[in-house]
């Protein structure tokens, strides 16, 4: 579903004249067939699951490299990055909130009676399982170290 949208978007793209758009999206596209190429998935296609997985990598991608220009002084380049970024998350489910996240967190320790940091990787791997590629890792590892402390 996601890459139908996609394809439809291209087409949108291309037909009002949009280079960095259709630019934007050709290579979001072609990040989709690496992956089904690399899957062994062309004949059958991705989930919309994978494909989010794939734009949520890529708009974090433009993201630190924004980063590095603004820090370099380029606001420019950052500028451009940060617009590329913008076009991937309509395509990207709402973030899931930090309150969420911790809430979920607290749920599964409870359940897995979870008490020490050498545990912290099962409670994760529950807590990516149950919210999805919508939920930060990085944000996710954060809070369940901060628990379990």
């Amino acid at each position: 579903m996601l890459e139908h949208k996609l394809d439809q978007d291209i087409k949108s793209a291309m037909l009002a004249k949009d280079v960095h758009r259709t630019t934007t999206l050709r290579g979001l596209k072609s990040n989709l067939l690496d992956a089904k190429v690399a899957g062994n998935k062309r004949e059958v296609g991705l989930t919309d699951d994978e494909v989010i997985a794939i734009f949520a990598k890529e708009a974090k991608k433009r993201q630190e490299t924004a980063d590095i220009y603004l820090s370099a002084g380029d606001q420019a380049r950052a500028d451009q990055e940060l617009s590329e970024k913008a076009m991937i998350e309509e395509y990207l489910p709402k973030p899931i909130s930090e309150k969420e996240i911790s809430r979920v967190i607290d749920e599964v320790i409870a359940k897995l009676e979870v008490n020490s940091l050498s545990q912290m990787g099962q409670v994760i791997g529950q807590v990516k399982q149950k919210l999805g590629p919508a939920a930060d890792g990085s944000l996710i590892a954060k809070l369940t170290k901060e628990k379990l402390e």
